[in-house]
């Protein structure tokens, strides 16, 4: 039996590897990618795993860590900082989701209670998928990259009053109100106890686990806590994954979470994968083929109604059409905490056999086409930037703006209000330099207007925006937004709007230097290389290279945009050589006690070159800085004096300083 399973494993993950290693060539997401290896493994395909008990049990450990992480993951104090994007529009998302679902389905005659389960599974988008599309293209910072999230975590907890409530739409108890009262009940109390753990047990608990210093006895205390947490849950009639977010809850704050969730993903990783592999081996690829239309017809669908739902959720934030396409189309998925719902709801009997091969291949093909919604999206949006819809939208943009709308010349224009903004903002007004800020973040546009700022809202890719904020008339412009794809658009559309204009660019990364300076940008400021600028300007400092040539050496660098530091290309010999010359040696700062034996000596008297091989470069005394003092200088007590050798003789001659020795005793040199 033990050989059995082990064969079959082998089997799950031999393929795994090879179905994952194509589709990440092809860019399929690693979670289609699982489902695909479960579809050819499974009864359905090739019939690789005629037993499917070991594939479900690691299944259910899989949602059980996976529940566990997402409730680790859940911090009120992340939620209250997103509180209007989570509550608002992650509440609108979901309920004009399962509304706009219903009533199509009623149309044809579905009963309300299958209905309302069909909207739940339809409400979910793989936050798995599009997080990391934005991170490989480096947008997560991003407005519709913050929607797309915020939306995402209400989804995510949503899920679990979804799970409670199932029984009820199944029918199984006649006396629903009773029902409700009991759950509610239960599940307050469970809550008193998971927030009294968190609060007093689980910190006593782990102060004693770390305090064993043992990795392995951390490990194993998280997964007890997960387990037992969980375990205690189901035997109260709840759902065991309402367990496992509540036990991840009890660690969400604790100053252990770091660590905890950074030991628990690996097996989250390899049970999830389990998980969406025992989802493909319910899947029936003949069934797929043999009614293409309607499961293409019903993906289209789902993702052209998904798109719209969870866009106009967005834009009743207030936030700009650009960002509302952008997160629309990357919430247009179908998720996979919708296969945790349909795996208990085929449990309650909501689920037809046919339904179920329907909704598995609908939310296969949604996820499948996830990457390739997120990639046209900036076209998409472009377009309706561009129709009647865009012009309606700009229009009441510009008609809400308060800013005086005076004419300006050779002033600065600022596109996006992030830390580089708001410093760039308060050196232009602290230089009397007239400004203009263009931002996407309507709370961050109402908030500074209150302050007195000239920030309006708009999306800085419109030429009627950029016109708004005197692009035509300005002298420089500043672009510090986290969206590659609108920066680019920026800085063409900018140039070719004023000839004129200097446009500087922070971006992320050195790549995209190359392509804004072709786009019409002066002046590119990659922000990885400018922090190797920084950290190698201070070294060679540190080294004594003069600072004409480190100025000259990075003056190099940004002129040949970043090339020397991408490549190995030589560097300048005139500063090979000087970083070669004296590695050994050091400046220090020594202070005057005023009990010292150097205390109102000249510099003659103490020989500190001959002595220490020493040479005091300056003294700082009550504020003013003496340099190249000659022999006559007298030190006096507090005086700081800058000297300039090997670090061992600077380190003896520290104790003399400090009224520990002699010129002749301290060092035993004539």
């Amino acid at each position: 039996m033990i050989t059995g399973y082990l064969a079959n494993i082998i089997i799950i993950i031999a393929f795994a590897l090879v179905i994952i290693a194509i589709g990440n060539r092809f860019r399929i997401p690693g979670i289609v990618g699982f489902i695909i290896t479960g579809i050819l493994i499974g009864p359905y395909g090739f019939g690789l795993i005629p037993e499917r008990e070991i594939v479900d049990a690691l299944a259910e450990i899989g949602i059980i860590f996976l529940l566990f992480t997402i409730g680790m993951q859940f911090s009120f104090r992340k939620l209250f900082e997103m509180k209007k994007i989570v509550l608002i529009g992650g509440g609108l998302q979901v309920l004009l989701t399962i509304a706009v679902v219903v009533g199509i389905l009623s149309l044809f005659g579905v009963p309300t209670s299958q209905a309302l389960f069909i909207g739940f599974l339809v409400c979910p988008s793989s936050t798995a998928i599009t997080l990391k599309i934005f991170q490989d293209r480096a947008e997560l910072e991003s407005p519709h990259a913050r929607v797309s999230f915020g939306i995402g975590i209400f989804q995510d907890i949503i899920t679990i009053p979804m799970l409670v409530a199932l029984p009820i739409l199944a029918g199984q108890t006649s006396d629903i109100l009773g029902s409700l009262f009991n759950l509610g009940i239960t599940t307050a109390l469970l809550l008193v106890f998971v927030i009294g753990s968190s609060i007093y047990v689980i910190p006593w608990f782990m102060n004693r686990i770390t305090g064993t210093r043992n990795p392995e006895v951390f490990l194993l205390s998280i997964i007890l806590i997960c387990f037992a947490i969980t375990y205690i849950t189901a035997e109260v009639g709840l759902s065991i994954a309402l367990g496992a977010f509540l036990a991840g809850l009890t660690l969400s704050e604790s100053e252990y979470f770091h660590q905890a969730f950074a030991s628990i993903l690996p097996f989250r990783e390899i049970f999830t994968s389990f998980f969406f592999i025992s989802i493909g081996m319910l899947l029936d690829l003949g069934y797929m083929i043999g009614h293409p239309v309607i499961i293409i017809a019903l993906a289209l669908g789902v993702i052209l109604m998904k798109a719209i739902v969870s866009g106009g959720a967005a834009f009743v934030l207030g936030h700009s059409l650009r960002t509302t396409v952008l997160s629309g189309l990357a919430l247009a998925n179908i998720g996979e905490f919708a296969f945790i719902l349909s795996t208990a709801g085929k449990g309650y009997g909501l689920f037809t056999d046919a339904t179920e091969q329907v909704f598995l291949a609908v939310a296969v093909l949604t996820m499948s086409l996830a990457p390739l919604a997120i990639a046209i999206g900036p076209r998409v949006a472009d377009a309706v930037s561009q129709g009647p819809l865009g012009q309606v939208v700009r229009a009441r943009s510009l008609k809400d703006d308060v800013i005086p709308p005076e004419p300006l010349r050779g002033h600065l224009v600022i596109i996006g209000y992030g830390l580089n903004g708001r410093n760039l903002a308060k050196v232009a007004k602290a230089g009397t330099i007239p400004y203009r800020i263009i931002d996407m973040n309507p709370d961050t546009v109402a908030a500074e207007r209150e302050k007195g700022e000239p920030i309006f809202f708009g999306d800085a890719t419109s030429p009627e925006i950029l016109t708004h904020a005197g692009i035509e008339t300005a002298r420089i412009l500043v672009i510090v937004i986290n969206d590659t794809l609108s920066t680019r658009a920026v800085t063409s559309l900018a140039r070719q709007m004023n000839r004129d204009l200097f446009i500087i660019v922070r971006t992320r990364f050195t790549s995209e230097a190359t392509t804004l300076h072709e786009l019409g940008a002066d002046e590119v400021i990659p922000e990885e290389f400018e922090t190797s600028v920084e950290i190698f300007t201070r070294v060679l400092k540190k080294y004594l290279i003069p600072q004409r040539t480190i100025e000259r050496f990075v003056r190099e660098i940004r002129a040949d945009t970043y090339q020397m530091l991408r490549t190995p290309s030589s560097l300048s010999s005139e500063l090979t050589d000087l970083a070669m010359t004296s590695p050994s040696l050091d400046i220090s700062t020594l202070i005057v006690d005023p009990h010292s034996s150097v205390c109102g000596r000249s510099l003659a008297a103490l020989e500190l070159r001959n002595q220490y091989r020493v040479s005091v470069v300056a003294i700082r005394r009550r504020g003013e800085a003496i340099t190249n003092p000659t022999g006559d200088s007298i030190l006096t007590s507090g005086d700081e004096v800058v000297v300039f050798g090997k670090l061992e003789d600077i380190s003896l001659l520290r104790d003399l300083f400090e009224g520990e020795g002699s010129p002749a005793s301290s060092t035993g040199r004539a």
